[in-house]
């Protein structure tokens, strides 16, 4: 019987721990193969390269074979992993495990999710998985919930255009609470642009800040993993206000220059 194919990819890049840890679980259950950015690429959301040539080149470790690093986004490493380096669809594309949670406005900005979300599009199955610290990470039971996550899809599957949004609260494994499906909640990023000056004395700006949680209800993913559960949050790529598009068809927007 042939083994299921799993996609591995991140944002962090193909050196990134978090990536060698999950491909270690994942091996167990599905052939897997690693196509990720050849270095960090962090916060790119959803861009792909249309303005430079992309490269694919392989990554050995220890003398084995390791994985494709490719001079582009994450969302361009699925694609040119899907429709040029393997032999048929992946069962599965798996992106992560990210340094850091992606939660909140959060996910908008993320390569990880945005690796995820590319997969959708192309008509694949996909999870994003990150973990909920950016210091002293331990990724392994981060990894062996996406092993047993990743069984479940394989066997169940997913709706169309949906993908799966996995945030891991960083504490030993005996102190997580439980898992949570919760909604994408709405606490940002809240920045602080600094102004500087180089040595020749010319202006430059430097993005800091740090994540302003909301606490705007247990059901959503930020909450759930202030709570040490682990979170899961069903995305899709349609961002359409539904509820509003009634309401909007209702202003009677026309070319012509409204009345008085």
């Amino acid at each position: 019987m042939t083994k299921p194919l799993i996609l591995l990819t991140n944002d962090d890049g193909i050196n990134a721990r978090g990536l060698s840890v999950l491909n270690g679980e994942i091996v167990k259950i599905a052939e897997a193969l690693i196509v990720a950015p050849d270095s960090e690429r962090s916060a790119t959301g959803h861009a792909i390269t249309l303005t430079e040539p992309l490269r694919a080149d392989k990554v050995y470790k220890d003398g084995d074979f390791y994985g494709y690093a490719v001079n582009g986004t994450p969302a361009d490493c699925v694609k040119v992993a899907v429709k040029a380096l393997l032999d048929r669809p992946p069962d599965l594309v798996v992106s992560g495990i990210n340094l850091g949670p992606n939660t909140g406005i959060n996910v908008i900005y993320s390569g990880t999710v945005s690796a995820a979300t590319e997969a959708a599009i192309m008509g694949l199955k996909a999870i994003a998985i990150s973990l909920g610290t950016f210091v002293n990470p331990e990724y392994s039971a981060a990894a062996r919930f996406a092993r047993i996550l990743a069984g479940k899809v394989l066997s169940r599957s997913l709706p169309p255009t949906c993908l799966l949004n996995v945030n891991i609260p960083a504490v030993k494994e005996d102190e997580i609470n439980g898992v949570k499906i919760t909604r994408q909640g709405t606490d940002k990023f809240r920045e602080v642009l600094e102004k500087r000056k180089d040595l020749r004395g010319r202006d430059y700006y430097w993005l800091g800040g740090d994540f302003e949680y909301g606490g705007e209800g247990e059901d959503s993913d930020s909450a759930a993993v202030s709570r040490n559960f682990i979170s899961i949050t069903p995305l899709h790529y349609d961002m359409t206000d539904h509820a509003f598009v009634d309401q909007l068809r209702e202003w009677d927007i026309t070319l012509r220059e409204p009345d008085g």
